[in-house]
């Protein structure tokens, strides 16, 4: 009982997996799959992106103030206040190494921006590429389906269509005819053949007397020529009985 019960469920287990494994259905999958990476890529892109402009506005600002100290610290030294040009000539190198590092950051930015539109790119030809693949071979997998579906229909006609129907027909009739034949054969020897031929000459016999005798009363023959010899019998009886 264990082990039927363990065949049922293998049997629906193997019948699910085969549905699960249809490859129409896993390539149709794979299309999709392919399709729902793409806007999660623009939006990988787009944040990139938002990075490169964020570091960008910050180089600009940091530029706009760079100027403007350096414009103040020569204003300071222009009127004399070499204090206060010190002090804005501190801010400006604290801004310029700021600066650089935000350069450095935008570059690094620039450059993965630009990765990830190459690889944008290559991901779309990739996945043009493969799904004209799937859909190439979807086709080709309906149509040895459609190809093997007409197969298995001429094969059941070829066995139980006509052709059955032909040779079975067929057989009776020869059936048929060996049994007649063969009724015949037996009908044909269980007749008596020697009484037929007993009679059929006796009958040739009679013929030929009353032949005979229609001679004989036309004056074609004497009488005496038309009387039949005496029937000779077993031990000369009919002999004696002449005599």
């Amino acid at each position: 009982m264990m082990n039927r019960l363990s065949r049922i469920f293998r049997s629906f287990f193997g019948f699910f997996i085969s549905i699960a494994e249809d490859p129409e259905l896993i390539l149709e999958q794979n299309i999709r799959d392919m399709n729902d990476q793409v806007p999660r890529m623009n939006e990988s892109i787009a944040m990139v992106k938002a990075n490169v402009t964020l570091l960008e506005k910050e180089e600009s600002k940091y530029q706009a103030q760079l100027n403007d100290l350096g414009a103040k610290v020569k204003a300071s030294i222009q009127a004399g206040r070499d204090d206060l040009a010190g002090q804005f000539a501190i801010q400006l190198e604290q801004l310029r190494g700021a600066l650089a590092r935000t350069q450095g950051q935008l570059t690094t930015a620039r450059s993965a921006y630009d990765k990830a539109l190459n690889v944008k790119k290559a991901f779309l030809r990739e996945k043009e590429r493969k799904t004209n693949e799937a859909m190439n071979a979807i086709r080709d997998y309906r149509r040895s389906k459609w190809q093997k579906q007409v197969a298995d229909a001429m094969e059941q006609f070829e066995v139980a269509g006509i052709s059955q129907t032909h040779d079975e027909m067929v057989r009776k009739i020869e059936e048929t005819t060996a049994v007649n034949e063969a009724r015949m054969e037996m009908a044909i020897g269980n007749v008596d053949q020697q009484r037929f031929q007993i009679e059929e000459d006796a009958e040739k016999l009679r013929a030929a007397e009353l032949v005979k005798q229609f001679k004989a009363e036309m004056g074609l023959m004497t009488p005496s020529a038309s009387t039949p010899a005496p029937e000779k019998t077993i031990g000369g009886r009919e002999q004696d009985r002449t005599s």
